[in-house]
């Protein structure tokens, strides 16, 4: 597993098939292009190692993972507290760590999580499945 270079607050991994995660991620690059505290990693890019990582594909694509400058991994609504506090949201992340508002939306979360797919419009004949990941090398 590799450390984050220590410039960054985080490496955020994102699904960058999905259309949603595609926008959020925009929105918080423009936030952060000045800042410039974020690396950006898209897990659906073809030249994306998951083993560099130490994360199976299908759990990454399983709900939003971040890996911060120590090497630890955070996952789910961590990882947005943790994306909004490094472009300067600090305050709104407080909000979301009261009792009630982190109960409501840990639960919101993991329901999108495992909705996405549906969600987005990339579900095949009513499955809604993992894309298998290909990797330089395989056909």
């Amino acid at each position: 597993m590799t450390v984050l270079a220590k410039e960054y607050e985080l490496e955020l991994f994102y699904d960058g098939d999905c259309p949603l995660c595609r926008r959020e991620i925009q929105f918080v690059r423009r936030l952060d292009a000045q800042k410039g505290k974020i690396l950006f990693t898209d897990i659906s890019s073809a030249d994306f190692r998951p083993e560099n990582v130490g994360i199976s594909f299908s759990t990454l694509m399983e709900k939003i993972h971040a890996r911060l400058p120590d090497g630890t991994i955070i996952e789910g609504v961590e990882v947005f507290r943790r994306l909004y506090s490094a472009v300067g949201f600090r305050w709104l992340v407080s909000v979301t760590r009261l009792p009630v508002i982190r109960t409501i939306l840990d639960i919101g979360y993991i329901w999108f999580a495992a909705n996405r797919l549906r969600l987005t419009g990339r579900c095949i004949d009513g499955q809604c499945a993992v894309p298998i990941k290909q990797t330089a090398g395989q056909s």
